[in-house]
């Protein structure tokens, strides 16, 4: 069997597709006679639910354009797979799948949830004598993977991030007779890896935010009273960067203050969001003109803006996926080892997936200075490579095009 599949799952990225294109160049460089596309994950999988990428892939510039466009290009899921043990007709299902279709490498695209499933398909197929190998190559903005240095999506949404808040500010003084307070609130569950990429907006004349909060530190609603109070007898104008994620010493998050019923997902992860608006409908107190800023989905969909560095290397992490599944290995993830920050300098390595599903790497509380409420030179020292390079789009009547998966 010489077929490779892969499918992409768990929140998209701007990078997303470049893992999708590097998976099926390198599958092809190493005489994989197919490459088959699962449409929306191991839930189209289980549903029947494929593409042959090779009739659509058929030139070099169908694979410039997919590394060029956002958001996951075979769909996406979040679909927990169910425990073996619970579930064997699942897993005989897609086995068989599998089987039909000559499949010798198993890719999946995704973050922690996505990590679990090649974990548990792996160990299936050793525990069954399956030749089929599964490999996971990472994917997710929150950058909260384990033995990894940082994850593919983290770069460009961090450019983004620190764009967006350098043009907020920009567009917040031109008030500066007034007091004004923005609260921009930036994806991070319980990892602040994304919010802290603010910092990165600060020098050419942008003092960056004011306070930045991230989910590592416990939010305490005094303190934040007397520290905008503070400031606004210095300067008029502030920002503030909040993670969704951010809590109380109870564990409760900010967000749900304005709303506890937060829905759930598949893996029981709450709803997040509303943590800006709550907090700027608060700052009416100060008697300042409020706005709140929720970045959303655009912070992970911003191809635009994309990281040369992250497209590269979402590129690379998704090619030696593919490569290390066909030369046999099981039940690993490509891992990327910093050698050094100046020059940046980053290898692949494969590491073991039971060492990273279901773990959860946050910012160092090392880099977390001011009484939580900002970061340190050693995470800007960290992040900024990551940023760097531009990924210029093809444009066509003036904005960019992208590749489309046809229903």
């Amino acid at each position: 069997m010489r077929n490779v599949i892969v499918g992409q799952s768990g929140g998209p990225t701007a990078v997303i597709n470049a893992s999708l294109a590097g998976v099926f160049t390198m599958a092809k460089k190493c005489g994989a006679d197919k490459v088959y596309g699962m449409r929306n994950g191991i839930q189209g999988l289980l549903a029947g639910q494929y593409v042959e990428l090779d009739g659509i892939l058929k030139s070099d510039r169908e694979i410039e354009l997919l590394k060029k466009t956002p958001a996951s290009f075979l769909g996406s899921c979040r679909f927990k797979l169910p425990d073996f043990e619970k579930d064997k007709e699942t897993y005989e299902k897609i086995f068989a799948t599998l089987k039909e279709l000559e499949i010798a490498a198993f890719i999946y695209i995704g973050g922690n949830d996505s990590m679990d499933t090649i974990r548990k398909l792996a160990d299936y197929a050793e525990l069954t004598g399956s030749d089929i190998k599964f490999v996971g190559a990472p994917k997710t903005i929150d950058n909260d993977l384990a033995q990894t240095d940082h994850t593919p999506g983290f770069g460009s949404a961090a450019k983004y991030v620190a764009t967006a808040v350098r043009e907020a500010i920009r567009d917040e003084v031109v008030y500066s007779t007034q007091k004004t307070i923005y609260v921009v609130e930036v994806m991070g569950r319980n990892a602040g890896w994304l919010t802290a990429a603010t910092a990165l907006s600060r020098g050419q004349g942008c003092p960056g935010p004011d306070l930045i909060y991230l989910p590592e530190s416990d939010f305490d609603m005094a303190d934040f009273d007397a520290r905008i109070e503070a400031l606004l007898q210095k300067k008029n104008n502030l920002l503030i960067a909040v993670s969704e994620g951010i809590h109380d010493s109870k564990g409760t998050f900010i967000c749900e203050y304005a709303a506890a019923d937060k829905a759930v997902d598949a893996f029981g992860h709450k709803q997040m969001g509303g943590t800006a608006a709550f907090l700027a409908s608060y700052c009416e107190k100060f008697k300042a003109k409020t706005r709140a800023i929720e970045l959303s989905t655009l912070q992970r969909s911003a191809a635009h803006i994309a990281s040369l560095t992250d497209v590269n290397e979402a590129f690379a992490s998704g090619g030696a996926a593919v490569k290390a599944a066909l030369e046999g290995k099981n039940g690993l993830m490509a891992c990327f080892d910093r050698l050094s920050d100046e020059p940046y300098v980053c290898t692949i390595s494969l590491k073991d997936v039971h060492q990273i599903a279901n773990d959860e790497r946050c910012v160092p509380k090392e880099w977390i200075t001011e009484g939580g409420t900002d970061v340190s030179e050693d995470f800007i020292r960290y992040a900024r490579p990551l940023i760097i390079g531009e990924s210029y789009p093809l444009m066509v009547d003036g904005i960019p095009a992208h590749l489309v998966l046809e229903d």
